[in-house]
C-alpha cells in the first residue's frame, strides 16, 4: 500500500472515529444487540429498524478505540436502506477482508459501497485489532437474528 493511500485511510478512520455517523438510537428501532471487546474495552449497542426484510434505519451507541468507532460508523452508513440479505453478505465480505478467509467469496455486493469499507483493510496487519473492527459487524448479525446474549470478541 502506498504511503499516500495509507495516509488517506488513516484520515478516514480518524474522521469516523472522532465524529461517528449514525451515533444514537433510531426512534423506531425494533432490533438491537450489545457487543463487548474485553481486550480493548470497546462496547457497542447496534440498533436497527427493520421493516419488510429491509434495514430502514441503523444507529449505535457505545465507546471504543478509533478503529472500533470508525468501523461501526462506516457499517451504519453502508447498511442503511439495504436488505437483510445484503447486510449478511456485507458482513461475510467484510469478515473476509479482515481475516483473509473466503467465506463470502463470490458473493456479490455493491462494490462501490464495499470500497468505502476497504479503508479498514490495513487493520488485518494487526491481528489483535481485527476484533476491534469486526465487533460491530458481529453485533449487527446478532441484532438481526434477535439474539439476546452479549456478543463478545473474546470468543
Amino acid at each position: 500500500m502506498s504511503d499516500e493511500l495509507r495516509e488517506l485511510y488513516q484520515e478516514v478512520i480518524l474522521d469516523h472515529g472522532r465524529e461517528p455517523r449514525n451515533f444514537g438510537k433510531p426512534e423506531a428501532a425494533n432490533h438491537h444487540a450489545h457487543g463487548h471487546n474485553p481486550l480493548c474495552g470497546d462496547k457497542v449497542t447496534i440498533y436497527l429498524e427493520v421493516e419488510n426484510d429491509q434495514v430502514k434505519d441503523v444507529g449505535f451507541e457505545g465507546s471504543g478505540c478509533a478503529i472500533s468507532m470508525a468501523s461501526t460508523s462506516l457499517m451504519t452508513e453502508t447498511l442503511k436502506g439495504r436488505s437483510i440479505e445484503e447486510a449478511h453478505t456485507f458482513f461475510r465480505r467484510f469478515h473476509d477482508l479482515m481475516t483473509g478467509s473466503e467465506d463470502g467469496a463470490g458473493e456479490e455486493v455493491d462494490e462501490e459501497a464495499f470500497e468505502r469499507l476497504e479503508v479498514l483493510s490495513g487493520v488485518r496487519e494487526f491481528p489483535m485489532r481485527v476484533k476491534c473492527a469486526t465487533l460491530c459487524w458481529h453485533t449487527m448479525e446478532a441484532a438481526v437474528k434477535g439474539e439476546r446474549t452479549e456478543v463478545s470478541s473474546n470468543e
